[in-house]
């Protein structure tokens, strides 16, 4: 049972000074990193000219690299550098890479050999949308919109004098190639690695942070981290909003750029303010740091040098995400067996039932992700290309949509919270598989419901904007019934001997979903030719069949989720 206990220091509103620190590096560094990811699926297909299908399963590779090194960097803070040194160093990384996006060149050009002379079709602005055309460009400069036939294998010239060529142009005739900046595309993926190997230092440290500011049984723990988890919220709307606007409106460099200064702006809080963190953090022995491993390189050095490992590996795999795959497959069901093998060797009795409630968490995790993920690969294409986005007047960006998540979070989980409250006193709180089969059935659900607004504007009209605020609260609310019970249950579920392992087997899992989810988002990849579609009823066709297909699988996944909810229930021994 918890005690008002409150440990010495200078506070702030009632709590720990360092709370303050943690909460705007943490604001900053999700501003960062959110900022970035808004953007990213419409600029590997725009700019850089990528398949669908390949931009794609590269934003799966990266969300789940992101994962899967924070798993590297918790260990080396656990064990040598502390939280603290690991943070600094993580959101350096951070910085680096996310500045290094705003470095974009050029970009790709898909051009087309007519006569012996090259045209180039492009788009005359960023995203899509009613001032964005598709336009070929002639070698002395002059452009024509162009579009296509019904049957996309002709292209129609509006000004075919103005550039020299006939008004309908067959593309089986006249094949495209794309011509590549190698030097920026390198760029682009050292950037990506350098944020995958940021992440993988800072994110999972500064929460351990949060949690050393607060004795055991200070009451004010659970309200310290509520507070820093609506600084993760807070940096997600804002960034969303700000960095996507700027980049679609104005230039992929500026929106980059911002998201860097953000992370700049962390690093400074985070080190001008240390003080405030009363030397939580610290290295669990600094005299370790000291010892020479080989050479004149020391434990400290060493653990900084695994980040250069780290940033090459993600490197190789964000360049070859399909052997990624091949490499995450194995490590899961690997783990699957470590754990249910260390269940049934060394566990017995309820300790055994209660390890695998948490493996069921960590595994029952992976439908939803799958699916709530989509969020900035396939469905922030679809809202680019096939969403009437007009708002008052305003066309919003496509990035900007992406705020809704944080902005439901903001307004719904308090009352949420209360609604647990309020079911728990009339003894009527769901459990907590009960909550994770809805959360899965929410996720599905919130498809459906999109699917449906895709088929009530025909085979080529464009979807209303509201069907795209109701995908995102309903993945919201079913985010809310799987997210903060999930880490809690395992935690609590795990043996305390075995906490660690079974913490880095939900990052894996979840780094899992997320690829996953960049292999659902490839197969509604459609055909583009200088970055937009060619064939846009083709397109919303493949949209509404695979968004069909995974929403009933999901659904089915629930229904079965809550039939077995009862055992779950029994294995956790009454300690939902």
């Amino acid at each position: 049972m918890s005690t008002d206990v409150t440990p010495a220091g200078k506070t702030f509103m009632g709590h720990p000074r360092g709370l303050v620190v943690l909460f705007f590096t943490e604001m900053w560094e999700r501003f960062s990193y959110y900022g970035m990811r808004g953007l990213l699926i419409i600029y590997l297909t725009q700019h850089f000219l990528f398949s669908d299908e390949k931009s794609s399963i590269i934003y799966g590779a990266y969300g789940a690299l992101v994962y899967v090194m924070t798993i590297i960097g918790g260990t080396l803070a656990d064990r040598y550098l502390g939280a603290r040194k690991a943070v600094t160093f993580g959101a350096i990384l951070l910085c680096l890479g996310h500045f290094g996006m705003a470095f974009e060149g050029n970009g790709s050009k898909e051009v087309m050999n007519i006569n012996g002379q090259e045209y180039q079709l492009t788009l005359d602005g960023r995203g899509s949308g009613k001032d964005v055309n598709q336009i070929v460009v002639a070698p002395d400069g002059q452009s024509s919109i162009i579009s296509f036939s019904e049957d996309s294998k002709s292209i129609l010239v509006e000004n075919p004098a103005a550039v020299g060529l006939p008004a309908s142009i067959n593309r089986a005739d006249n094949p495209t190639k794309i011509i590549t900046e190698k030097k920026y595309l390198n760029i682009l993926y050292l950037s990506l690695a350098l944020i995958i190997a940021g992440v993988g230092y800072l994110k999972a440290n500064i929460s351990t942070i949060v949690g050393s500011l607060y004795g055991v049984g200070d009451a004010r723990r659970d309200s310290g981290f509520t507070i820093f988890y609506m600084g993760i919220n807070l940096g997600s709307f804002l960034a969303s909003i700000a960095c996507g606007y700027l980049g679609i409106k104005y230039g992929w460099k500026y929106g980059f750029g911002l998201a860097g200064i953000g992370m700049v702006l962390g690093l400074i809080t985070f080190i001008t303010l240390q003080p405030w963190l009363e030397g939580k953090a610290e290295p669990p022995n600094p005299e370790k740091l000291k010892e020479k491993v080989l050479g004149p390189i020391n434990v400290e050095l060493a653990c900084y040098l695994v980040g250069l490992i780290i940033i090459a590996v993600a490197m190789f795999f964000v360049m070859n995400p399909d052997g990624f795959g091949k490499v995450l497959l194995p490590l899961g069901i690997g783990m699957f067996f470590l754990l249910v093998g260390y269940a049934f060797t060394k566990l017995q009795g309820k300790e055994r039932q209660k390890m695998f409630a948490a493996i069921y968490f960590v595994l029952a995790q992976i439908p939803f992700w799958a699916l709530f993920e989509q969020a900035g690969s396939s469905l922030n294409l679809f809202t680019d290309r096939l969403v009437d986005r007009t708002m008052m007047g305003w066309e919003v960006p496509a990035p900007v949509f992406q705020s809704l998540n944080a902005g439901f979070i903001f307004l719904f989980a308090p009352l949420i919270a209360w609604l647990w409250i309020a079911l728990a006193k009339r003894k009527m709180n769901p459990s907590t598989p009960v909550k994770f089969a809805i959360g899965v059935f929410l996720a599905g659900l919130g498809f459906l419901a999109l699917v449906a607004g895709m088929k009530g504007s025909g085979s080529t009209g464009l979807t209303a904007v509201y069907f795209i605020f109701l995908i995102y609260w309903i993945h919201t609310m079913g985010e809310l019934l799987v997210s903060p019970v999930g880490l809690s249950a395992v935690t609590k579920m795990a043996p305390a001997q075995v906490v660690g392992m079974t913490m880095g087997s939900w990052f894996l899992y979840s780094g899992l979903s997320n690829y996953l989810a960049g292999v659902i988002a490839r197969t509604t990849g459609a055909e583009t030719l200088g970055g937009q579609l060619t064939d846009v009823a083709a397109a919303k066709a493949g949209y509404i069949d695979v968004y069909t297909n995974v929403a009933y699988v999901a659904i089915g996944i629930a229904v079965v989720m809550l039939l077995i909810s009862p055992i779950i229930k029994k294995w956790m021994n009454n300690e939902d």
